[in-house]
């Protein structure tokens, strides 16, 4: 009881300590700059993405580039082809880029965050996001090692 209660106070007094059990939650539904958790029903297309290693040691995402509409939903279905775990995070590169330093110094982070999702070898899964707002976003895999190795790209969401 005594070790629960220390616990839970460590927690409140130092935030850190939060990150350091594994969980990273946020973008639960709510409006972020690339836009927000969209409606099965809403989205018109479906926008296949395989996640793979290649034999030359690099790591992918096929497509690496999408492109969208702002006010668009979309299906995003994902396949890991690959021989490891991969993941997909979403947002805007400066996000992505904070996001990659966290998981840097916790990299069995686990994720509950809308604009993400992790998946082991053979495994499928998908977002349906609204993209709301035009501009230029980043996706990566921020696994450490996986965004060095070329697992990167970008979205695009035009008027």
């Amino acid at each position: 009881m005594k070790t629960t209660i220390a616990l839970a106070a460590l927690a409140i007094l130092f935030p850190a300590a939060a990150f350091a059990t594994g969980n990273h939650s946020g973008g639960h539904g709510e409006m972020m700059a690339i836009g927000k958790p969209g409606e099965k029903g809403e989205a018109k297309r479906t926008v296949k993405i395989t996640m793979a290693e290649k034999d030359d040691g690099s790591m992918v995402f096929e497509p690496a580039v999408l492109k969208v509409k702002a006010g668009e939903t979309v299906r995003l279905k994902f396949t890991n082809k690959g021989e490891t775990d991969h993941e997909f995070v979403m947002d805007t590169n400066e996000a992505v880029m904070e996001h990659k330093v966290q998981m840097e110094k916790f990299p069995e982070m686990e994720h509950a965050d809308a604009n993400s999702l992790r998946l082991a070898p053979g495994k499928s899964g998908e977002i349906i996001w609204t993209f709301a707002n035009t501009g230029d976003f980043t996706f990566a895999c921020l696994i450490p090692g996986h965004f060095e190795a070329g697992m990167k790209g970008g979205i695009t969401v035009a008027p």
